[in-house]
């Protein structure tokens, strides 16, 4: 008599709804000071739906002045974003980021000061890169090359590409 069986696979349940596990935390955080001062802190959330999509949100504040000879120029952004990432491969992503960002400034030259108009600037970064992972279950140092394609005059990211550097907690 021979017997013959096959055990079955069983796969551990998936969690249903909210999973904190998947939530990662970054932005970006930046200082320079001299005479030439710019300040950016940008936290974000975001959660990982799957290992291809993620999304995620955050406020922004951006300020930078500069000083020369009788002049000094002030501006200040403060406002929010959302952004969604595609991974096409485990380490690689395509992100795109819409924001809204208020923005204030003054000119001061030789003792006249002049006030800019407050105003909205829209902007939308899209952009590409790497997460090499670094501890932990959603750590990671994030490289990315990123463009404003609404490129607003008063965008806070000027008119060319720009390379940043981050880590996910």
């Amino acid at each position: 008599m021979q017997l013959h069986a096959q055990e079955e696979d069983k796969e551990e349940p998936q969690p249903q709804g909210f999973d904190k596990s998947k939530l990662f935390f970054g932005g970006n955080f930046g200082l320079t000071f001299g005479s030439n001062t710019f300040i950016n802190i940008s936290p974000q959330v975001g959660y990982r739906f799957n290992q291809y999509l993620a999304a995620g949100a955050g406020p922004s504040f951006i300020y930078y002045s500069y000083r020369r000879a009788n002049e000094r120029y002030r501006q200040g952004y403060a406002g929010a974003n959302v952004f969604g990432r595609f991974y096409p491969m485990q380490y690689l992503f395509v992100q795109a980021q819409p924001e809204f960002n208020y923005m204030w400034g003054s000119l001061k030259y030789n003792d006249v000061t002049e006030k800019l108009e407050g105003r909205m600037i829209p902007s939308v970064l899209l952009g590409a890169g790497g997460a090499i992972p670094m501890g932990g279950r959603n750590g990671a140092l994030l490289l990315m090359l990123q463009y404003d394609v609404i490129q607003d005059a008063y965008s806070p990211y000027g008119n060319k590409a720009f390379f940043t550097v981050g880590y996910n907690f």
